[in-house]
């Protein structure tokens, strides 16, 4: 599934990357455009995207889209 979401501050992506270690499954932050794709888990590869814009969550974990939507 894909969560379009728009992060406000660095704990939410925090929040984010603590939510995708959590679990076995991949979860995966693409920007709108589908031009940049990253592991959620990976710390340096959060970097490379734009937080100002949406991005999409990319899970296939009911429980982690739960904890996504959740962030404010």
């Amino acid at each position: 599934m894909m969560i379009k979401k728009h992060f406000h501050s660095i704990s939410d992506i925090q929040k984010l990357q603590q939510i995708a270690c959590e679990v076995e499954e991949p979860v995966f932050l693409h920007s709108l455009d589908g031009s940049v794709k990253v592991d959620a888990k990976s710390f340096i590869g959060l970097f490379a995207l734009d937080f100002s814009q949406d991005v999409y969550v990319v899970t296939e974990s009911d429980w982690v889209e739960r904890q996504v939507n959740q962030i404010v």
